[in-house]
């Protein structure tokens, strides 16, 4: 038990740390994982056996529960609104026609049988979310015509089709199953996907609208869940637990409600964690002495993948939506696969049939060259066809980018005899670039204007631009304790004795701003700029 703490904890240390070389490389996050389990695994360096599908095909599919939650909650829909249809025909005709067209070329150049060539389509129909969001994010690359959004759409609600894809043919391997059937197995998983991320969606929603949790922490407990419930209850019903999921994403990501933001960041960081597990956790399954046999037909078919399937499902889908055909090289190079691909080749694996090429193998490889070759070569092929927009920021498209702003918040009570009080907003005396925000009155947010006269017991909101650097910064704290010589005194004679200057006072839990005239109080805790250079 304590081995495998101390080789996942280092695993967990290698993966953070590789993360920040990747970008200075230039070499995708989620590769970089993918090598280091190979790193770690049997044929690697530290040689560590791992041959547990049924573990990794779990442990992975939990973690795409929380990637394809995030996914739906970190995708702004007034955005993509506009980019939906394109973005939704991509995900459910386009892994069909992915998924045909790849099978087509496998019967005809690898002489796979019809069923095995359908499997390895279905495997291999979706692009990865985790690795279009990964490369969008840190490369920073916003595309022309809401191009961005639109992978976003696609690459977060298409492994459920390609799931729902591969359980079909793999119940078509394993069982003589009547065309009636298939219609109800695939009403079923549309039907209670859609529905029940639905409900769940809406009933959570209303939760963090109108509970009051006690703390932060049972919060985001709550919403870890609602996601993990609305995958399982879905699949329960023969569902597709991931569209639910995803679908459930959406509905909250979309939505105000209190502690919302603290929320946003430690999804995003849960994500991070299950995209270093899932990745590190498959690479520690492969067997790079096994990918001799392999390489062949995987190359084959990253190359029917990335120059034949999808540029013909991309153009026979988008070009009567008059999608630029820019736009559409840019869709056809960005079909990156990933994870999922892998976690459904190793259900191919468990299944009741065996296929009689390795199919695990040959997905990972193919994997390998997509994630490497296409998601380092994506800001090239981007610029090549000109669908940079650089009058653009790609994280305008999440829906967490308010945090990653420039600007911080600043909040004023409004009490009696307040300089500001019964004043219109368009005559207070307030810095350039900072605007007021909000008013919150009776405990309600008011959205002013320049006419909104502010009244006794209001709270007013200021947005500011925000210190980029704070290395110039330097802040110490000195309590205040029982016989102290600056009991009693303002803080005016404190800064000048001092030679620095107090900017908050913490007393009795509370946080306050003082001014010079402020007097000392037994048991503060003044927060103070010392004035002192520190290096950078």
């Amino acid at each position: 038990m304590i081995s495998v703490l101390l080789v996942a904890s280092l695993a967990i240390f290698a993966c953070a740390f590789a993360n920040r070389i990747s970008d200075k490389i230039g070499l995708p996050a989620l590769l970089v994982f993918i090598l280091l389990g190979m790193l770690f695994g049997e044929d690697g360096a530290l040689q560590i056996p791992f041959e547990n599908y049924g573990f990794a095909e779990t442990a992975c599919s939990i973690g795409l529960i929380f990637i394809m939650f995030f996914g739906g909650f970190g995708t702004k829909w007034p955005q993509a609104r506009s980019v939906a249809v394109k973005a939704i025909t991509l995900s459910t005709l386009g892994v069909l026609l992915t998924t045909l067209f790849t099978a087509f070329f496998c019967r005809i150049f690898l002489h796979f049988s019809v069923l095995e060539s359908l499997l390895m389509g279905a495997v291999l129909s979706s692009t990865d979310a985790a690795s279009v969001f990964s490369v969008l994010r840190s490369k920073q690359l916003n595309l022309k015509d809401n191009t961005a959004s639109l992978l976003e759409v696609e690459s977060g609600s298409n492994d459920p089709f390609a799931y729902m894809l591969t359980v079909l043919i793999l119940t078509l391997m394993s069982s003589t199953v009547t065309a009636g059937e298939i219609v109800v197995l695939l009403i079923e998983q549309i039907f209670f996907g859609l529905a029940i991320g639905a409900l769940v969606g809406f009933l959570a929603l209303a939760a963090l609208k109108h509970y009051e949790f006690s703390n932060s922490g049972l919060q985001m407990a709550f919403v870890i869940g609602v996601a993990v419930f609305s995958y399982a209850f879905s699949s329960f019903l023969d569902g597709n637990g991931y569209l639910s999921a995803y679908l459930c994403g959406i509905l909250l990501g979309n939505n105000d409600f209190k502690d919302r933001v603290p929320l946003i960041h430690f999804f995003n960081g849960i994500t991070g964690l299950m995209q270093m597990m899932i990745f590190f956790l498959l690479g520690l399954l492969a067997s790079p002495s096994a990918f001799g046999a392999v390489l062949l037909p995987a190359l084959v078919i990253f190359l029917i993948l990335t120059f034949l399937a999808r540029p013909l499902a991309v153009w026979l889908l988008l070009t009567p939506q008059k999608a630029p055909l820019p736009q559409q090289g840019v869709i056809d190079w960005c079909g990156l696969r990933g994870a999922a691909s892998i976690v459904f080749a190793i259900m191919a694996t468990l299944g009741d049939v065996q296929p009689q090429s390795d199919i695990f193998h040959i997905t990972f490889l193919v994997v390998l060259f997509s994630i490497s070759l296409q998601g380092s070569l994506l800001p090239l092929v981007s610029k090549k066809l000109n669908m940079i927009d650089d009058s653009q920021n790609v994280l305008t498209t999440f829906t967490d980018y308010i945090d990653e702003e420039d600007v911080q918040f600043m909040k004023f009570a409004i009490t009696k005899g307040h300089p500001w009080l019964g004043q219109a907003i368009r005559f207070l005396p307030l810095p350039p670039r900072t605007l007021a925000a909000v008013i919150i009155r009776d405990g309600q947010n008011i959205p002013p204007d320049g006419n909104t006269v502010l009244k006794e017991e209001d709270t007013l909101v200021l947005t500011a631009p925000n210190v980029e650097d704070n290395t110039f910064l330097t802040l110490r704290e000195m309590p205040i304790l029982p016989g102290s010589q600056w009991i009693g005194k303002t803080l005016q004679q404190f800064n000048k004795r001092r030679s620095s200057l107090v900017i908050i006072i913490r007393r009795n839990g509370q946080n306050i701003i003082p001014n010079g005239q402020t007097v000392i109080e037994e048991k503060d805790v003044l927060v103070m700029n010392t004035g002192r250079k520190v290096k950078k």
